[in-house]
């Protein structure tokens, strides 16, 4: 039986989101249980925890085994405060100069990597009184964001000597965390970094979800786990490391709006690009590309009908889609579930030529969530 988390919500359509907390918990303590005690493990919940909404899984990250959590903005940081949550925040991405007053505001700790950030924060310091509390972002390879190689010794010894910072670690990315030799490079490229300054007291961070998996990084004293917490995997470099037992956390699901009899030869949807050989019967729900389900997965993918495997047929349109259920027992109102263990989102991305991540963060437009355990 399932209960739900959140308070009663008015859904007026016939589709959702279904976010299974107890998978989330299941998948956090895999990843903890895997890791040294006294490393601290970060969770990424950034952009909206990846679309399964970061305000309703906070709470049970942070009580799995997480310390901190990851945004990609202030206003992702605040949203969290708002929702009284009072765990260290790190804003990963990059924070305009004009706003790190409002991340001192709301008790977020903040990336910097350039002097234009150092002169922001001894501002915001001279004008509140609170240093600003922040990790220094290293480019060891990724060239997205953060203080060059050349110039990273330097820029970490001037913020340990900054009066107005609170200075609680230092970090960066793995590009190729998939790729063992592009990955030793940049680990390589930190520990020189890290060798020549004193990180007394400091949060070292460099692996993300494979790097959490796959190597072990001896300057490094926490780890930032996304993807896999949501029950998803990305690329991994070969066999070794660990590889928790993960479960999906995320499901889609509509409930057949109508039901009819297509003809032979009578095309289905926009440009008819299917058309049946034989009577077909199609039904309908109210999911659409604008909900976030791809036009290009049209004619390509099943879903979960009473049990049985129906394939999605015609073009998927703006508000709805549908489906041949012929031979399915069904009426209005069943539920056709779209992703589940059988429907996975990786066969999505493989048909569309992209990654897990980008689908599940576009399935948040407009699809309520509905939350279980």
């Amino acid at each position: 039986m399932k209960n739900v988390r959140q308070a009663k919500v008015n859904i007026h359509r016939d589709s959702w989101v279904e976010v299974n907390i107890e998978n989330l918990a299941h998948n956090a303590k895999e990843i903890r249980k895997n890791v040294f005690t006294d490393t601290k493990l970060l969770a990424v919940v950034k952009a909206d925890s990846y679309g399964h909404g970061s305000v309703m899984l906070a709470p049970t990250l942070l009580a799995s085994g997480f310390d901190m959590l990851g945004v990609a903005s202030i206003d992702e940081g605040v949203d969290l405060r708002n929702a009284k949550i009072t765990s260290e925040i790190l804003v990963l991405g990059a924070v305009p100069v004009w706003a790190v007053e409002s991340a001192v505001g709301a008790d977020l700790t903040i990336s910097i990597f350039s002097k234009e950030h150092l002169q922001a924060c001894e501002n915001a310091y001279k004008r509140t009184g609170i240093k600003p509390k922040v990790h220094i972002k290293l480019d060891t390879g990724m060239n997205r964001i953060g203080v060059r190689i050349e110039d990273a010794v330097e820029f970490i010894k001037t913020a340990q000597k900054a009066k107005y910072l609170n200075l609680q670690g230092v970090f960066t990315h793995f590009a190729n965390a998939e790729n063992r030799e592009k990955t030793q490079l940049q680990i390589d490229k930190w520990n020189e970094i890290l060798s020549q300054v004193d990180t007394t007291g400091l949060l070292l961070h460099i692996q993300n979800t494979v790097g959490t998996m796959c190597y072990d990084v001896p300057k490094s004293n926490m780890r930032r786990v996304g993807i896999a917490l949501y029950g998803l995997w990305t690329d991994m470099p070969d066999e070794k490391g660990f590889r928790p037992e993960l479960k999906p956390v995320m499901s889609l699901k509509g409930r057949i709006v109508n039901i009819h009899t297509a003809k032979t030869g009578e095309g289905v949807s926009y440009g008819h690009t299917f058309k049946p050989q034989a009577e077909r019967v199609i039904a309908t729900i109210p999911i659409g590309y604008a909900d976030g389900v791809s036009r290009g997965l049209s004619n390509k993918i099943n879903a979960t009908l009473n049990g049985k495997q129906v394939p999605q047929v015609g073009n998927i349109t703006m508000d709805q889609m549908m489906f041949d259920i012929t031979g399915v027992e069904a009426q209005v109102g069943d539920v056709i579930t779209l992703l589940d263990e059988n429907n996975t989102i990786d066969n999505w991305a493989k048909i569309l030529g992209t990654i897990n991540y980008e689908l599940t963060c576009r399935l948040k437009v407009r699809l309520p969530r509905v939350y279980t355990r």
